[in-house]
């Protein structure tokens, strides 16, 4: 199964493994059981730690196998072959139950050993999931640490049935308990906070009683991590605080234009970003969304209020919003009706799940175009639908989705209505030409039409523009005195990654400048 190459690595991980690890395959005589046996076969032979059995008169899926330390069966469970992106799960699952900490904090790892309760999760995944792993590998972390804890990895394309009978058109998918629990992208912490609001409640009195900040930097993408750095190089008290640090850029695959990195993925920038912000002494306050912006009022306040959704309020002598884009909805009926039933905004994700299918995308842009070229590939037909009389996207993306022969490009059309009964089964356009409405009959839907700022908590405080992003001045200076604004949420053209970095930068140099001046004696 597993290349000389690949065997070898695999083997210098199990090297940090310091307790004996236990595999105990569930197995039948199909295909797929032959293709995990032999992967479990090569996991074996690379330390003298792990110990492999198989037993096909159990109940459960076959192929699956779990890890377990001896004596125990409560280890992270994975059917199907967890290769590709899940390859990592699987080695880090591994060297977990093999004695190898996990890099979380300690602190939550006791919230996970104190939770009261039986959860036994199931995450359905698809091999090009970049998203999938950090769920997979959230859960299998909480399994590792409380017996009361089960996760299973389930892999859609071993287990389509399922994947139908359940109606899961979007990964990763999660149920606890055989209960929906949630779509997407989630980590660690955000799943925590789902089944732990006590949790919630704790770290919302802890926030509230944080000291004023000089800096407080609201949003954790590319401009927020950039402003933090830039902000505590100064020596000035730094705290950031963001839904979910890494931002749009977690759900971004390929980046290969930001300066001196040749090439790398959304995840694994983020995790750079965070480490490099880590590195300095500032306070990440992550999973607070901020709700409301308080200025000062004049003499004798000059701090600057943030009110998080969560209940705390935290004060600042400045500010630096950099709270990002989120995907834009087109506002047709059956769009949020069918999310995650056939409506999807992430290719790479939920690609495989439409395999031989028809689908749709509605965008014909740079993101709308990569994401037709991406699904031809896998699906049986793709129809790309643009708003425009002709695409927008460059020439060299043009010219290649041109040559596929399974794609569909209808221009001047505008979509009126995703139709479905429990799922989509087709869309409706009018042909802006001649106002004659046109169905098209398929099972997916992926719409790529841009962003649009977060900063409907900020109306009416600070100046948007007509399209709700935050005007700036040169200096990255808002309307408001003290508070700045960077990256993606602002008026800055070209919604650039490297842009955004450089925009974060120079928000904290000014937000810096002005608290010399400030408090420079009269």
């Amino acid at each position: 199964m597993l290349d000389a190459a690949t065997k070898a690595q695999l083997k210098s991980y199990l090297e940090r493994a310091t307790a004996p690890i236990e595999i105990v395959a569930s197995l039948d005589d199909s295909e797929a059981s032959g293709e995990v046996l032999s992967l479990l076969k090569d996991v074996a032979e690379s330390s003298p730690l792990v110990t492999l059995t198989t037993s096909r008169n159990d109940t459960h899926r076959k192929p699956s196998f779990s890890i377990n330390r001896p004596g125990e069966n409560h280890g992270p469970r994975f059917a199907g072959l967890p290769m590709g992106h899940e390859f990592t799960s699987l080695i880090l699952a591994l060297l977990q139950i093999g004695g190898y900490p996990p890099k979380v904090e300690e602190e939550i790892l006791q919230q996970i050993r104190a939770l009261d309760g039986d959860f036994e999760f199931e995450v359905y995944v698809s091999l090009t999931c970049h998203n999938c792993p950090d769920v997979v590998q959230a859960l299998n972390v909480m399994a590792v640490q409380n017996p009361r804890i089960k996760t299973t990895m389930i892999e859609g394309g071993t287990f389509q049935e399922e994947v139908k009978e359940r109606e899961i058109m979007g990964v990763p998918t999660v149920f606890l308990n055989g209960t929906m629990f949630g779509n997407g992208r989630m980590s660690l912490e955000e799943i925590l906070a789902k089944i732990d609001t006590s949790g919630v409640e704790r770290e919302a009195k802890k926030i509230d009683a944080k000291d004023p900040f000089d800096v407080l930097i609201v949003g954790g993408g590319p401009a927020g991590a950039a402003a933090a750095v830039y902000a505590a190089r100064k020596g000035i008290r730094t705290g950031v605080a963001c839904e979910r640090f890494g931002g749009q850029v977690l759900d971004t695959m390929g980046i290969e234009n930001f300066i001196s990195v040749k090439e790398t993925d959304g995840p694994r920038f983020a995790v750079a970003l965070e480490e490099h912000v880590r590195a300095y002494d500032v306070d990440i306050m992550n999973l607070q969304r901020a709700k409301a912006l308080v200025p000062n009022t004049g003499p004798g306040n000059d701090l600057i209020e943030i009110r998080l959704e969560s209940g705390a309020t935290l004060k600042s002598k400045s500010v630096v919003i950099s709270t990002g884009a989120r995907w834009k909805n087109i506002n047709v009926p059956g769009e949020h009706e069918f999310k995650n039933k056939g409506v999807a905004y992430c290719p790479h994700c939920d690609g495989p799940l439409f395999k031989g299918k028809r689908v749709a995308v509605i965008g014909g842009g740079n993101s709308g175009v990569e994401a037709a070229i991406d699904l031809a590939g896998l699906v049986g037909h793709v129809t790309l639908i643009e708003f425009d009389t002709a695409l927008r996207a460059d020439a060299v993306l043009q010219r290649k989705l041109n040559s596929l022969t399974n794609v569909t490009v209808i221009t001047n059309a505008q979509t009126t209505e995703i139709t479905g009964d429990q799922k989509v089964n087709g869309l409706v356009y009018k042909d802006r030409a001649s106002g004659e409405l046109k169905t098209v009959e398929l099972e997916g839907v992926f719409i790529q039409i841009g962003l649009v700022p977060n900063t409907d908590w900020l109306k009416g405080v600070v100046e948007l523009s007509k399209h709700g992003e935050i005007v700036v001045d040169p200096r990255g200076q808002t309307s408001v005195p003290g508070v700045f604004a960077a990256g993606d949420a602002t008026t800055t053209p070209f919604k650039q990654i490297i842009i955004a970095a450089g925009d974060g930068a120079k928000a904290a140099l000014s937000a810096f400048d002005h608290l010399i001046r400030t408090s420079a004696p009269a």
